[in-house]
């Protein structure tokens, strides 16, 4: 995105046809950035040098604290490079912090002068809507755009839609263990994940893996389950082979958090590898990792009647892969903020990948 060198030099414009503002002019860290009249200062004049920041007095326009909360606020700061200062305005005229999927939005759908602007989830209202002065370029209508490769890696990986860079982008604070090489050393395990059917069909499964893997695994921060108080709890001593690992052995691992001795079984053998005796291979192998989670994407129905991978590429929709993962305990209204969850970073990952999320979102 690049603004224009005239027109106001970068003016944005609003709700009510008002500016983004720096309150009073105010260079200091952590000055409000708000909504006020238009008038030509220094306050309200915005460049974007490349970087995927939004500059206005020499600083850097930022989320307070690097929250990705809704209603986190939004002010003037030190440019750092961090997720917080990282916006992507697209031609659907929304301007997007990638690191929380949420949207630049004028505090409470009010035009007064100094109303705070927040990060808010996008909801297509007249209060995230901005007019870039000279227009925006780089962008896909409506989406988005994925990020202009500046180095190899940038470009997606043979055979599959989501480049490092976008991958990045979806999880800037992910453990270290999961890496982009360890997923697409994956694929090979399942060649047909994210590579059937149309473009659009195979970015849609990439994203809709993606995010719920995200809400499994707080964005990939964790790379086991985090309550232990659990672990005992998945040994069914019923089965032939039992437990060999112990009891408390087979807690949830990796991406798609692996439970159970039956299904680290299954998985292991379906993939060549013995997790029943090595259980801790998901959680310190990152193509092991990924391979788990292919597995289960790629051959389990769960609770739903179809895998997620075929729910997506016979359009029954994001919905169906969430009734497949964990639809016994998350769908038909029993927790609607977690199927949310997992909506809103479905939505997010593909606006980061520039395609139509689809119909039937929601279980």
């Amino acid at each position: 995105m690049t603004l224009a060198a005239d027109s106001a030099s970068g003016r944005i414009t609003g709700l009510a046809g008002k500016c983004i503002d720096v309150a009073d002019r105010n260079s200091a860290n952590g000055t409000q950035v708000q909504l006020y009249d238009c008038n030509g200062t220094s306050a309200q004049q915005w460049t974007e040098p490349g970087d995927g920041t939004l500059r206005a007095l020499g600083k850097c326009l930022d989320v307070r604290g690097g929250s990705t909360a809704d209603a986190a606020d939004v002010q003037l700061w030190d440019c750092n490079g961090s997720p917080a200062q990282q916006w992507v305005i697209t031609q659907a005229k929304d301007i997007v912090n990638p690191a929380a999927n949420k949207c630049l939005d004028v505090r409470a759908y009010n035009s007064a002068n100094r109303t705070p602007l927040q990060l808010w989830p996008c909801q297509g209202a007249a209060n995230e809507k901005w007019e870039v002065a000279g227009g925006a370029t780089n962008t896909v209508a409506g989406e988005m755009p994925a990020p202009v490769p500046e180095r190899e890696s940038d470009a997606p990986a043979s055979g599959f839609v989501v480049s490092e860079a976008q991958f990045d982008q979806m999880f800037p604070n992910r453990n270290h263990a999961y890496t982009y090489d360890g997923l697409r050393a994956a694929l090979s395990a399942y060649p047909a994940f994210a590579n059937t059917g149309s473009d659009t069909v195979k970015k849609q499964e990439a994203a809709a893996f993606l995010a719920n893997v995200s809400h499994e695994t707080g964005g990939l921060a964790h790379t086991v389950e985090q309550n232990t108080a659990n672990y005992s709890a998945y040994c069914d001593a019923s089965q032939p082979y039992g437990c060999p690992s112990g009891q408390s052995a087979y807690y949830g691992r990796g991406p798609i958090q692996l439970s159970w001795n039956y299904n680290y079984k299954a998985a292991g053998d379906a993939l060549g590898i013995d997790l029943l005796n090595n259980p801790d291979l998901v959680a310190s192998d990152s193509s092991v990792a990924w391979k788990t989670g292919l597995w289960y994407w790629n051959t389990q129905t769960g609770p739903g009647s179809t895998t997620p991978h075929d729910a997506i590429v016979n359009s029954a929709g994001f919905g169906q892969t969430i009734r497949s993962i964990n639809g016994a305990l998350e769908c038909d209204g029993k927790y609607p903020a977690e199927v949310q969850s997992r909506v809103d970073s479905y939505t997010g990952f593909t606006r980061i990948l520039g395609v139509d999320p689809g119909s039937n979102l929601s279980c």
